[in-house]
């Protein structure tokens, strides 16, 4: 169980078993794959309603979204952005998302806290939504198309429950630049 190196990551491309769309050979680096950005962005809009992860209603009021072919961030704002591929993650291969030292030199979080991709995910191919962050302390404009993030694959033993077949697998074919689906959780009992 270890990092996979550019050899494998082209065998498991060429195998079928591990699919990237659209993929670019070129985009191959000798432990991770270089990730774009797509042109699809969202955002809540500031106000001062309250989030409450349970209420979808609260989640998905105020979203804002649009398509662009570049966005500037502004620090401390925050947006969902995507990658420009879809991916497909075999049953014994884990994805891990990070983004470029390049851009967090400039401030720029790509993968604020999921960056962590399940074997399995996802049946079919689906975008992975980026949280962007400027941490910076000027505003900062990405460009569809940039490479955004690297990921990382790892191979492990197969898993007994695929994410793509995991009841309430609720990001399985998700849409670029996807919200919380938070609310499709079981609510815990308090404490």
């Amino acid at each position: 169980m270890s990092i996979m190196v550019d050899r494998e990551i082209r065998e498991e491309i060429a195998s079928g078993k591990l699919i990237i769309e659209p993929f670019e050979d070129r985009l191959i680096q000798p432990n991770s794959y270089d990730v774009r950005l797509s042109d699809r962005f969202s955002w809540h809009v500031a106000g001062e309603e309250v989030i409450d992860p349970y209420e979808s209603q609260s989640i998905l009021e105020g979203v804002k979204q649009v398509t662009a072919e570049s966005i500037v961030i502004k620090p401390y704002e925050f947006i969902l952005g995507a990658t420009l591929e879809a991916v497909c993650l075999p049953d014994d291969i884990v994805g891990q998302l990070t983004g470029k030292s390049s851009l967090a030199r400039l401030g720029v979080m790509v993968h604020v806290t999921a960056g962590f991709i399940d074997a399995g995910f996802s049946h079919p191919p689906a975008q992975i939504t980026l949280e962007i962050l400027n941490v910076g302390n000027r505003p900062v404009r990405l460009h569809a198309g940039m490479s955004i993030g690297q990921m990382v694959f790892t191979r492990t033993a197969f898993c007994d429950l695929p994410y793509h077949r995991k009841p309430g697998a609720k990001y399985n074919g998700q849409a670029a630049a996807a919200h919380s689906k938070y609310y499709l959780n079981p609510q815990e009992a308090s404490v």
